[in-house]
């Protein structure tokens, strides 16, 4: 299929899928004269790459894990892998901001006690 029927089943752009090309997100494709030609597998791989994205992960991340597998079919295990050190990521981010969370409603319950001794003339 021609570039711009892989971008309407991918749900991408043509500027997008040049681009991944570009930086060795997308194998090359094969030419046909001047037209590039796509297949299934590739617009799997650019399905995978815009979820990717939109779930928080950079293309610099994608390029490394795709970059091992140059060439090759979609590696479905590094994905998992991926996926799943990206959720450890998001467990510790969330953890962090929890405890940030706490620590604010912390200080607030002190300012709220502080202000009201002042009020009081406690202070």
């Amino acid at each position: 299929m021609y570039i711009g029927k892989a971008a309407q089943l991918a749900g991408t752009t043509v500027k997008s899928i040049r681009h991944y090309e570009a930086i060795g997100l997308l194998p090359p494709a094969r030419r046909q004269g001047s037209y590039r030609l796509y297949d299934q597998d590739s617009v799997e791989r650019l399905m995978f790459i815009k979820c990717a994205q939109q779930l928080g992960f950079k293309l610099k991340e994608l390029q490394a894990l795709f970059a091992r597998h140059q060439g090759e079919a979609f590696p479905w295990e590094l994905a998992r892998q991926a996926l799943a050190e990206k959720k450890q990521e998001l467990t510790r981010q969330i953890e962090a901001m929890q405890h940030l969370h706490a620590r604010l409603e912390d200080f607030e319950t002190r300012l709220e006690q502080a202000h009201h001794d002042c009020r009081l003339g406690n202070l």
